[in-house]
């Protein structure tokens, strides 16, 4: 069965780095496109980046452009998520998910693209 487990999460202070990983198993990686969100408490889950079946192409939120990188690597079946600059506003449950839909990468800034998720990891950036 499909299965995406994240990790790296944990308590950074404003302005640092943290990289998040997901690890996928159970289907064919490099056919499905990825993408990871984020929840805060009280709050929706919030779209952070996208990136393509190939990696080629990106896709990110107005609020993290510049300050994250989404990357993938198809041989190890594994997403990552390099967030420098944090800001406590980034304080969330970090999600990756996974969709096979061949729509263009914007549509996958939405919840309702991803067929699959992972449990979170939490980030804490305190001030």
């Amino acid at each position: 069965q499909v299965q995406l487990v994240e990790s790296g999460g944990g308590l950074v202070q404003a302005g640092g780095s943290l990289r998040l990983s997901c690890a996928a198993s159970g289907y064919t990686f490099s056919s499905y496109t990825m993408g990871w969100f984020r929840q805060a408490p009280g709050k929706e889950r919030e779209f952070v980046a996208a990136i393509s079946r190939s990696g080629i192409n990106r896709y990110y939120a107005d609020s993290v452009k510049g300050r994250f990188t989404i990357s993938r690597d198809n041989a190890k079946n594994t997403m990552y998520l390099q967030m420098t600059s944090l800001k406590t506003e980034a304080t969330a449950v970090y999600y990756c998910g996974t969709g096979s839909s061949s729509r263009p990468l914007p549509y996958f800034g939405r919840v309702d693209e991803y067929e699959y998720w992972g449990q979170g990891t939490q980030v804490t950036v305190s001030s």
